[in-house]
Protein backbone atom coordinates (compact mmCIF):
# COMPACT_ATOMS: atom_id res chain seq x y z
CA UNK A 1 0.00 0.00 0.00
CA UNK A 2 1.16 3.24 -0.84
CA UNK A 3 1.84 6.04 1.88
CA UNK A 4 0.12 9.35 1.99
CA UNK A 5 3.41 10.90 2.23
CA UNK A 6 4.75 8.83 -0.97
CA UNK A 7 1.59 10.20 -2.74
CA UNK A 8 2.29 13.55 -2.33
CA UNK A 9 6.20 13.66 -2.40
CA UNK A 10 5.25 12.13 -6.08
CA UNK A 11 2.61 14.93 -6.56
CA UNK A 12 5.30 17.56 -6.28
CA UNK A 13 7.20 17.43 -9.54
CA UNK A 14 3.79 16.91 -11.33
CA UNK A 15 2.18 20.15 -9.64
CA UNK A 16 5.74 22.07 -10.26
CA UNK A 17 5.62 20.78 -14.11
CA UNK A 18 2.12 22.04 -14.80
CA UNK A 19 2.48 25.60 -12.85
CA UNK A 20 5.85 26.07 -15.44
CA UNK A 21 4.35 24.43 -18.34
CA UNK A 22 0.93 25.18 -18.79
CA UNK A 23 0.97 28.66 -18.81
CA UNK A 24 3.92 28.29 -22.20
CA UNK A 25 1.20 26.15 -24.10
CA UNK A 26 -1.78 28.20 -23.33
CA UNK A 27 -0.62 32.03 -23.77
CA UNK A 28 -3.47 33.90 -24.97
CA UNK A 29 -2.77 36.61 -27.26
CA UNK A 30 -3.52 39.69 -24.92
CA UNK A 31 -5.93 41.91 -25.89
CA UNK A 32 -5.13 45.49 -26.81
CA UNK A 33 -8.07 47.53 -25.93
CA UNK A 34 -7.27 48.81 -23.29
CA UNK A 35 -4.75 50.69 -25.08
CA UNK A 36 -5.15 54.05 -25.99
CA UNK A 37 -3.53 57.04 -28.37
CA UNK A 38 -2.88 58.63 -24.85
CA UNK A 39 -0.94 55.74 -23.38
CA UNK A 40 3.37 56.94 -23.47
CA UNK A 41 5.81 54.33 -22.76
CA UNK A 42 9.30 53.66 -22.87
CA UNK A 43 11.09 50.40 -21.83
CA UNK A 44 15.14 50.24 -21.16
CA UNK A 45 16.20 46.88 -21.07
CA UNK A 46 19.21 45.01 -20.12
CA UNK A 47 21.28 41.79 -20.85
CA UNK A 48 24.42 40.92 -19.10
CA UNK A 49 26.85 37.87 -19.31
CA UNK A 50 27.87 37.62 -16.20
CA UNK A 51 30.96 35.24 -14.65
CA UNK A 52 32.95 34.97 -11.62
CA UNK A 53 36.57 35.28 -11.20
CA UNK A 54 38.41 34.15 -8.86
CA UNK A 55 41.30 36.47 -7.42
CA UNK A 56 42.92 34.10 -4.65
CA UNK A 57 40.81 35.48 -1.68
CA UNK A 58 38.46 37.53 -3.57
CA UNK A 59 36.10 37.22 -6.26
CA UNK A 60 34.87 40.12 -8.97
CA UNK A 61 31.47 39.54 -11.09
CA UNK A 62 32.26 40.66 -15.03
CA UNK A 63 30.20 40.44 -17.98
CA UNK A 64 31.19 38.80 -20.68
CA UNK A 65 28.67 40.51 -23.05
CA UNK A 66 26.07 43.73 -22.42
CA UNK A 67 22.84 44.17 -24.69
CA UNK A 68 21.13 47.58 -23.88
CA UNK A 69 17.89 47.65 -25.73
CA UNK A 70 15.98 51.13 -25.74
CA UNK A 71 12.24 51.65 -27.06
CA UNK A 72 10.56 54.76 -26.79
CA UNK A 73 7.07 55.58 -27.36
CA UNK A 74 7.70 56.34 -30.82
CA UNK A 75 9.44 53.30 -31.97
CA UNK A 76 12.54 54.45 -33.14
CA UNK A 77 14.15 51.58 -31.10
CA UNK A 78 17.96 51.31 -30.75
CA UNK A 79 20.30 48.20 -29.94
CA UNK A 80 23.65 48.26 -28.67
CA UNK A 81 26.34 45.75 -27.69
CA UNK A 82 29.44 45.31 -25.95
CA UNK A 83 31.45 42.58 -25.73
CA UNK A 84 34.57 41.98 -24.06
CA UNK A 85 35.00 45.71 -23.22
CA UNK A 86 34.18 46.52 -26.92
CA UNK A 87 31.41 48.24 -27.92
CA UNK A 88 29.67 47.60 -31.35
CA UNK A 89 27.86 50.33 -33.05
CA UNK A 90 24.63 51.34 -31.84
CA UNK A 91 21.82 49.28 -34.19
CA UNK A 92 18.71 51.74 -35.42
CA UNK A 93 15.67 50.27 -35.73
CA UNK A 94 11.93 51.53 -36.03
CA UNK A 95 8.98 49.19 -33.86
CA UNK A 96 5.73 49.08 -35.92
CA UNK A 97 2.98 50.86 -34.53
CA UNK A 98 1.23 47.49 -33.87
CA UNK A 99 4.22 45.81 -32.20
CA UNK A 100 4.75 48.75 -30.06
CA UNK A 101 0.89 48.90 -28.91
CA UNK A 102 1.00 44.43 -28.86
CA UNK A 103 3.90 45.43 -26.18
CA UNK A 104 2.45 47.94 -24.14
CA UNK A 105 -0.64 46.12 -23.68
CA UNK A 106 1.34 43.03 -22.35
CA UNK A 107 2.83 45.69 -20.17
CA UNK A 108 -0.47 47.42 -19.09
CA UNK A 109 -3.59 44.93 -19.10
CA UNK A 110 -1.25 42.32 -17.18
CA UNK A 111 -0.12 44.47 -13.85
CA UNK A 112 3.26 44.49 -14.96
CA UNK A 113 3.95 47.81 -13.72
CA UNK A 114 2.44 46.73 -10.34
CA UNK A 115 5.41 44.47 -9.38
CA UNK A 116 6.52 45.28 -6.56
CA UNK A 117 10.48 45.82 -7.47
CA UNK A 118 11.87 43.00 -4.89
CA UNK A 119 15.18 42.07 -5.60
CA UNK A 120 15.72 38.67 -6.98
CA UNK A 121 18.79 37.56 -5.18
CA UNK A 122 21.24 34.68 -6.96
CA UNK A 123 22.05 31.30 -5.70
CA UNK A 124 25.99 32.39 -3.76
CA UNK A 125 27.37 29.28 -5.58
CA UNK A 126 26.50 30.10 -9.25
CA UNK A 127 29.86 31.22 -11.40
CA UNK A 128 28.24 32.19 -14.72
CA UNK A 129 24.67 33.26 -15.41
CA UNK A 130 22.50 35.61 -17.51
CA UNK A 131 21.20 38.84 -15.59
CA UNK A 132 18.18 41.05 -16.79
CA UNK A 133 17.45 44.29 -15.84
CA UNK A 134 13.81 46.56 -17.22
CA UNK A 135 12.93 49.72 -16.82
CA UNK A 136 9.58 50.65 -18.03
CA UNK A 137 7.86 53.82 -18.15
CA UNK A 138 3.99 53.94 -18.59
CA UNK A 139 2.11 57.12 -18.74
CA UNK A 140 4.46 58.47 -15.90
CA UNK A 141 4.59 55.24 -13.42
CA UNK A 142 8.05 53.26 -13.49
CA UNK A 143 9.02 49.99 -12.41
CA UNK A 144 12.90 49.25 -12.53
CA UNK A 145 13.13 45.58 -12.16
CA UNK A 146 16.53 43.61 -11.94
CA UNK A 147 16.39 39.69 -11.98
CA UNK A 148 19.03 36.53 -12.89
CA UNK A 149 17.94 33.57 -14.72
CA UNK A 150 15.35 30.97 -13.00
CA UNK A 151 18.62 28.50 -12.78
CA UNK A 152 20.67 31.34 -10.73
CA UNK A 153 17.95 32.83 -8.69
CA UNK A 154 16.88 31.65 -5.08
CA UNK A 155 13.23 32.78 -5.69
CA UNK A 156 10.75 32.72 -8.46
CA UNK A 157 10.83 34.80 -11.31
CA UNK A 158 7.14 35.87 -11.94
CA UNK A 159 6.22 34.43 -15.17
CA UNK A 160 4.79 38.11 -16.38
CA UNK A 161 8.14 38.82 -16.02
CA UNK A 162 9.59 36.12 -18.61
CA UNK A 163 6.66 37.02 -20.91
CA UNK A 164 7.94 40.66 -21.10
CA UNK A 165 11.85 39.46 -21.49
CA UNK A 166 11.13 36.90 -24.08
CA UNK A 167 9.34 39.61 -26.13
CA UNK A 168 12.04 41.92 -25.88
CA UNK A 169 14.35 38.82 -26.78
CA UNK A 170 12.24 38.19 -30.10
CA UNK A 171 12.73 42.17 -30.64
CA UNK A 172 16.25 41.98 -30.42
CA UNK A 173 16.61 38.41 -32.76
CA UNK A 174 14.49 40.52 -35.34
CA UNK A 175 16.89 43.32 -34.77
CA UNK A 176 20.45 41.21 -35.68
CA UNK A 177 19.26 38.92 -38.01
Amino acid sequence: MVKPVMLLLGAIPVLVAIFFIVPQLIRPEVSTSAVNSDDVISIEYDKQHLKKVSFGLTESLGADKTEVLTIPNDGETTYQVTENGYSAPEVKYHLEKLELTKLTALIKETGFTEIPSDYFPVKPDVQEYDKFGLQVTLNGKSVNLHWAEQNASQVFIPPIVTQVQSELDRIIAEIIK
